[in-house]
């Protein structure tokens, strides 16, 4: 089962400690300083946070307040913030939104705090920017990778496939019954993007065209998955919850998915899988977008507080609060100690370790812009699946609608 195995890269060879505002330090005297941090949080993630803000804050010498906030319409509620200015002394944003959020002029640059993500990988590092400044950095990112029931492909005398060819070929001998290849997500709406953008990238294309060649063949090539029958009709609905659910039914052999997955498959014990890197033309590096949330700095008119406040994110986003966000498997730290540690702990890790090498923010080349482009690109993917259009014709229509936003 290992003959056509990606092996995940050392990320000590990439990934160096962050630069932290203080937080080695004994605390400094800050008597009577509650801070605020606010995130979307919920459940398991929520307790988890806790902890790590918990221990910042003693690090640190403050009390905090901690606000759990719905993360349905989040992102409403920190344009809200932003506009009354009670915006919280640390917010968490999720990483797509940092351009928007940035541009207000609402978040303090961090270096200007002695947080400057030194060693981190550029595309991890990009997530938290905007106009080549640094406005944000995640504890731990994650990305997408391909799930394979191992069991399917022992029996079917496969191993993980690396190329699309060989995707393609093992979607289709695994296809049988009410049992499918392979399956993503290819709803309308930005889940739908995300899992395109894998195909889109590693084929050489680019969000900043997206009626080229590359892209069309990329869309092309998920289309015949769909055309052919080795993915079912329903992908142009499901999200990822749904896909985990196929996956362990036995309905899909193959799936595009994260590491939040993880303590759901956790759950069906004599469950047997594995992950490897996204299939890419050639077998060469996957080219894939980054997830994750990312914590901010608000500018503040104390500037007593602000240097405080910094001192608590740079614990949060530092070696310490990281070990704390990987205590799940959820997520890859970003600091390359942390990231060897839970590497250990947590070895279907390792195909999202190798992915992040070489992945990259949605939001890198666009800033703003990105939103109203996923929204063009999730419109082709509806118009290409359902047969409406050509991949061409589609992605034409699609780009359309870039601008109307």
């Amino acid at each position: 089962m290992v003959k056509r195995q990606k092996l995940a890269l050392p990320l000590g060879v990439a990934i160096s400690l962050v630069a932290l505002a203080g937080c080695s330090s004994a605390p400094e005297p800050a008597a009577d300083v509650t801070l605020s941090v606010q995130d979307y949080f919920s459940g398991d993630g929520a307790a988890i946070a806790d902890e790590v803000y918990n221990a910042c804050a003693a690090e640190v010498g403050v009390k905090i307040d901690v606000t759990h906030a719905p993360s349905d319409g989040y992102q409403t509620k920190l344009l809200q913030q932003i506009s009354s200015r009670t915006l919280p002394d640390v917010a968490m944003v999720e990483g797509a939104q940092v351009p928007n959020n940035a541009q207000t002029g609402a978040y303090a640059v961090l270096t200007d705090y002695g947080i400057d993500g030194a060693g981190i990988p550029d595309g991890a590092l990009g997530y938290g920017k905007l106009d080549g400044k640094l406005y944000a950095i995640a504890p731990v990112v994650n990305s997408i990778a391909l799930f394979y029931r191992t069991d399917l492909l022992e029996a079917a005398g496969l191993t993980p496939p690396t190329t699309w060819d060989e995707l393609m070929a093992d979607a289709a001998a695994l296809t049988k019954g009410d049992q499918y290849g392979f399956a993503f997500s290819a709803p309308a709406t930005n889940e739908g993007t995300w899992q395109y953008l894998p195909f889109l990238w590693s084929n050489g294309g680019d969000e900043t065209d997206i009626q080229s060649p590359q892209a069309a063949e990329a869309l092309q090539y998920l289309t015949d998955m769909v055309k052919k029958g080795y993915v079912s009709q329903s992908v142009l609905t499901w999200g990822q919850n749904d896909l985990t659910e196929q996956f362990v039914a036995g309905n899909a052999a193959m799936m595009i998915n994260g590491p939040w997955i993880f303590s759901a498959l956790a759950k069906a014990p004599d469950l047997k899988w594995g992950t490897v890197s996204i299939p890419t033309p050639d077998g060469g590096p996957t080219v894939a977008p980054l997830g994750g949330e990312a914590f901010t700095l608000p500018l503040n008119a104390d500037a007593d507080r602000m240097k405080i406040s910094a001192k608590l994110l740079g614990c949060i986003v530092g070696p310490e609060g990281q070990k704390g966000f990987a205590k799940n498997g959820s997520g890859v730290p970003t600091i390359s100690d942390v990231a060897t540690e839970a590497l250990a702990t947590y070895p279907n890790l390792a195909a999202f370790a190798e992915t992040i090498q070489t992945a990259r923010s949605r939001t890198e080349k666009l800033g703003v812009d990105w939103p109203n482009t996923s929204i063009a690109i999730y419109t082709a993917i509806q118009l290409a699946l359902t047969g409406q259009e050509t991949p061409e014709k589609a992605l034409e229509i699609g780009a359309q609608e870039i601008g109307k936003g």
